[in-house]
């Protein structure tokens, strides 16, 4: 079982044949988003029946996403909690699914996290994909402040910022957009500090 897209284009394959889907979105259950997540070869985000497929990541894209994750498995050993990296569903709400790079729990105990998908983070982090940029600038930013998640990272290699925004009473606060010559800080993980350049530079 696998899913592919061009633009709107949306098809299964199965058993060898390949099924246009395009009809069908906003039909989805929740139940068959996470039977055909289970065995698909690509990244499917979900919001109320719609499949919405992500594009594969370039190398810079994962050089920067591996950077990150190791930067704060340090962290988390020392703390007692769990970062772990995209493909992992994150559930924002009943009805919608999300897939951050990067996401962790400062408790590697938390009960959100079940093996299925996580039903909560404390940190989300995502390297702003060039295919559409404002999927991570602007939409997860809403989706993840209505999952009330403390606090979410947007890097971007676009204009090389780290943009740490930390949630409030009506969404996220920018907390700063650092560049080179900065340091990115958390304000959840008082110990992390990232060096822009480093992330930027990172091969």
């Amino acid at each position: 079982m696998d899913a592919a897209t061009a633009g709107d284009d949306l098809r299964l394959l199965c058993n060898g044949a390949s099924w246009d889907l395009a009809a069908i979105q906003g039909l989805w259950t929740t139940a068959q988003y996470l039977r055909l997540t289970a065995h698909a070869r690509q990244l499917i985000e979900f919001t109320d029946g719609r499949l919405e497929p992500l594009p594969m990541p370039t190398d810079r894209h994962q050089t920067i996403s591996r950077f990150l994750f190791l930067a704060l498995a340090h962290v988390m050993e020392r703390l007692g909690g769990v970062v772990l990296y995209a493909p992992l569903r994150l559930r924002i709400r009943e009805g919608k699914f999300r897939e951050p790079d990067i996401l962790l729990l400062l408790d590697a105990n938390d009960p959100r996290r079940q093996d299925d998908c996580w039903r909560g983070a404390d940190l989300v982090m995502e390297v702003v994909s060039p295919d559409n940029p404002g999927r991570d600038i602007h939409d997860k930013r809403l989706d993840y402040a209505e999952a009330g998640i403390p606090e979410y990272w947007i890097v971007n290699p676009g204009d090389e910022t780290a943009t740490v925004l930390t949630l409030a009473a009506d969404g996220y606060v920018e907390q700063g957009v650092y560049r080179r010559g900065a340091e990115a800080r958390s304000v959840l993980l008082r110990d992390f500090s990232v060096a822009v350049a480093n992330v930027f530079d990172a091969k």
